[in-house]
């Protein structure tokens, strides 16, 4: 059984009177590409905010690479990075000066080089020096994946990967994110609201439900719970609330 790169521990997160994350814990293998998964407002942000320390959990730990993120998060943080197309880059300035920049927190040596070889990699090349706010909801998103890349990390958050790309452009940017797992080992940890994404990248599917964790699995194993045929459906049942029950052989699990 490979280490677990995230152990997330009874976390909760209140805000006010609204419970956005509710005891929840879970463990992210290494070298593994895990999905988080759940409605709008299930919690899916608000755990990733908390795995990164940038929100402080109500209650509970994270550890990340066995470093106390609360606490410690400085010791981790060059070693891991994230991506979302909700949370925009400086849009005065140019696609280029904005990965310069993180090249540089990041302490990236050849950063003409770095930059050049991820804008081949992500086919960005034609608007590096275009302002980023004026750039389309698809080529920010590839723009926030190559920000996510720069340090090359052990572990990506990513919310959204191919969110507002064509379904062409999507196809290669999960082709791009499968290699890079097997080249490099990293571990990988997604939101995603794409059921076919999830099925072709993701070894394991955590499920939340306004912030509590309802199920978990393998997608051949959540496929075969719930006798459903897709991702989509799964998700659909689960956001639902529906319960399934044991069939006899040869038949499909009954929903309620």
């Amino acid at each position: 059984m490979p280490p677990s790169v995230v152990s997330v521990s009874h976390i909760s997160k209140h805000f006010d009177n609204v419970i956005a994350v509710d005891d929840i814990s879970f463990e992210v293998a290494a070298q593994s590409t895990t999905a988080l998964l759940g409605g709008n407002g299930a919690g899916k942000t608000t755990t990733l905010s908390i795995l990164l320390g940038l929100l402080l959990p109500t209650s509970g730990s994270v550890s990340v690479f066995g470093v106390d993120m609360l606490r410690e998060r400085y010791r981790v943080l060059p070693r891991l990075n994230f991506s979302s197309p909700y949370v925009d880059l400086p849009r005065r300035l140019t696609v280029r000066e904005n990965l310069t920049i993180y090249a540089r927190l990041y302490g990236i040596i050849d950063i003409n080089g770095r930059i050049k070889a991820l804008s081949e990699e992500l086919q960005i090349g034609r608007f590096l020096n275009r302002p980023y706010g004026q750039l389309s909801a698809g080529e920010k998103t590839r723009v926030v994946l190559a920000k996510a890349l720069l340090n090359e990390p052990e572990l990506m958050l990513l919310d959204e990967p191919t969110a507002s790309l064509d379904p062409d452009t999507a196809d290669y940017v999960r082709g791009m994110l499968e290699a890079y797992r097997q080249r490099t080992g990293t571990t990988i940890l997604l939101a995603s609201h794409n059921m076919s994404e999830v099925e072709r990248l993701c070894d394991d599917v955590i499920m939340l439900r306004a912030g509590k964790l309802v199920d978990r699995g393998t997608p051949r194993q959540l496929l075969t719970r719930y006798g459903r045929q897709n991702m989509e459906e799964v998700f659909i049942d689960i956001a639902r609330e529906r319960r399934h029950e044991i069939a006899p052989d040869n038949e499909q699990p009954v929903m309620k």
